[in-house]
């Protein structure tokens, strides 16, 4: 499977030089969440089990995101398969795509996945990564332009606007950023719940998320890049915050504030950001440098986008990170196929690119 991936015409380079995904590509990948989506296991789970009622297969607690091993893939999944079908209406998987998520995001099944949430003891379950993408998976359907998908939209934003409350509780309460390399990191889940927030012009929550990129942020300077990336690393913590103020500072300001903020960045001919290897696709762990190469990708897309200084050479970057991370997502191995789509449907076809 790895050798037919790489060989597959998955993009083409448009005119500004991005990677494109193509219907040829868009129908392979949608093939990864299409297969594990209702598969229940192997399963990860992360709740707290408050008595023997949670004892129970998982599918009884998150009707709606049992499969895909975890919670968050399992959303994460659903947002790629969202995509690809606005992206790529004459998908030959459309029919299926179309009955699995009508499956799966029932108002029922929500309601359901929304009771957990209410327990005392997992109100921060998913946080912060599965709340962002869940946000974004809303962003997607409130804007697809089809009776279908905003009916799938009515039925899942009762969720969303529990997690929208709930962010604006936690960031009123958060006392330090958390800058990591993985599922918690600050940055890149406050990305995508402003996206959903400027969509649903949903002001309580624009306002949290501004207040606590300033508070956090702002002062920020000379990014310690040379110790990214870490081992088990998706994420850079560097870039995640860079790609995250572009959203909320003015134009100009971005401009000073990130060449202050990585200055290494914007330096002709840099190459500070090298390709991640990874030596065993079999390892959930160490998988996730695969995953780090994609988000590297979209971050410094966006930072190309909003640069004036060194920006081909930056998208070249990205560039690179993306070529050498494609031919890997289908890996033959569930350790990395469960995710690994999702993170490159969203760095091909990142709007903001």
């Amino acid at each position: 499977m790895p050798a037919a991936f790489a060989q597959q015409p998955l993009y083409t380079h448009n005119s500004a030089g991005n990677l494109e995904l193509t219907v040829q590509g868009a129908a392979h990948l949608a093939q990864l969440p299409l297969r594990c989506m209702q598969q229940e296991f192997p399963y990860k789970t992360g709740i707290v089990f408050t008595d023997t009622s949670l004892v129970t297969n998982p599918r009884t607690y998150h009707p709606a995101f049992y499969g895909c091993y975890d919670w968050h893939s399992s959303v994460h999944g659903h947002w790629m398969l969202v995509r690809l079908l606005k992206s790529f209406p004459d998908l030959p998987q459309t029919a299926e795509i179309r009955t699995k998520l009508s499956q799966n995001l029932t108002a029922e099944h929500i309601q359901q996945e929304q009771l957990l949430f209410n327990n005392k003891e997992n109100r921060g379950f998913e946080r912060i990564y599965g709340w962002s993408w869940l946000l974004q998976l809303q962003r997607e359907l409130l804007t697809w332009n089809d009776p279908y998908g905003q009916q799938l939209a009515a039925n899942v934003q009762p969720l969303a606007t529990q997690f929208s409350k709930a962010y604006i509780d936690f960031l009123g309460k958060l006392m330090y950023p958390i800058r990591v390399g993985e599922h918690t990191n600050l940055a890149f889940g406050l990305c995508l719940a402003w996206d959903y927030a400027e969509t649903a012009k949903d002001a309580a929550l624009q306002s949290a998320i501004r207040q606590a990129a300033i508070r956090f942020y702002a002062a920020d300077k000379n990014c310690p890049v040379s110790w990214e990336p870490g081992g088990y690393d998706f994420l850079s913590p560097c870039l995640e915050e860079a790609d995250l103020m572009w959203r909320i500072l003015p134009p100009a300001e971005y401009q000073t504030w990130v060449q202050a903020f990585i200055p290494e960045l914007f330096k002709k001919d840099t190459h500070i950001f090298k390709v991640a290897e990874v030596k065993d696709y079999t390892d959930g762990k160490l998988v996730h440098l695969n995953g780090l190469n994609l988000s590297r990708a979209w971050c410094l897309y966006n930072i190309a986008r909003h640069s004036k200084v060194n920006a081909n050479n930056i998208l070249k970057m990205a560039n690179e990170h993306l070529e050498a991370a494609i031919p890997h997502v289908a890996s033959g191995d569930y350790a990395g196929e469960h995710w690994l789509a999702s993170f490159a449907v969203y760095a091909l076809t990142t709007e903001n690119k």
